[in-house]
């Protein structure tokens, strides 16, 4: 299912506009093509061979059956990580980074167990028989846990790596996953630095076209690396299958004689 982007695409969705020239970090040079009004611009070929590397990558990590958390707090990228993260049964981060989210993720995982203890309470009928008020409390606490852990309620370990969109609004991730050693993908600007990620992807992390453009491209590939998993795992479970079968005849066989 893999989607095979060309020069035109990310052309058309204006994935090569860099910032303003006076905005730019010096680490990007090697993907800036040139400078035009005042913008910089991204060399799309060099886009093209990062987004093969990334996405290759990626699949790997998916295909070994560890989860990729998506990040991306700004307004224009929210709804689509959201959207294509959930598709794929992935962790994602959309309203804001806990500080600690990675390296103190102990404390984090206690919030998941509380959201779903409310759950379980909320269930309950014990719950309808607490006073409006107290249900009220219970239902804005768990509105607030929801908020900012209903991405990774699922999460009941460390993510294999993170896929952010703006490395300069989400330092605190890109640090975090940096001391625990998780690999980080991400759709990166003339304004960042690219060094401080280990798949740069480079290209526009401000407009939407550009944004969905590389958050689909990149969820492509995980689901081409849950596919190959499935794929795996079915063979195996019909080798076994075999195996047993083979097994048993060969009992029956030896009792028939």
């Amino acid at each position: 299912m893999a989607l095979n982007l060309e020069y035109k695409d990310l052309l058309d969705a204006g994935v090569h506009f860099g910032h303003l020239t006076r905005k730019w970090d010096p680490k990007m040079a090697p993907y800036i093509f040139m400078e035009k009004n005042g913008i910089h611009i991204i060399d799309l070929n060099k886009t093209l061979v990062c987004l093969e590397e990334a996405s290759n990558a990626i699949k790997s990590i998916v295909r070994s059956g560890r989860k990729v958390m998506f990040v991306a707090t700004k307004k224009q990228a929210k709804d689509i990580v959201s959207e294509e993260a959930s598709r794929l049964k992935m962790p994602f981060v959309t309203e804001r980074w806990l500080g600690g989210m990675l390296t103190n993720f102990a404390t984090i995982r206690k919030s998941l167990k509380k959201m779903s203890s409310i759950d379980k309470l909320m269930k309950d009928e014990t719950f309808l028989n607490l006073a409006k008020r107290e249900r009220l409390m219970v239902s804005r606490d768990r509105e607030k846990l929801e908020r900012v852990l209903g991405g990774i309620s699922d999460l009941t370990r460390l993510p294999a790596a993170l896929f952010v969109i703006d490395i300069k609004k989400e330092h605190i991730a890109v640090k975090e996953a940096k001391k625990l050693n998780i690999p980080v993908f991400a759709l990166v600007d003339t304004n960042s630095n690219p060094n401080d990620v280990d798949f740069p992807i480079p290209g526009n992390d401000d407009a939407f076209k550009s944004i969905s453009l590389i958050v689909k491209a990149v969820s492509s590939a995980i689901e081409d690396g849950l596919t190959e998993r499935k794929a795996e795992r079915d063979a195996q479970k019909q080798k076994e299958m075999e195996e047993a079968k083979k097994a048993e005849d060969a009992t029956a066989e030896g009792e028939d004689k």
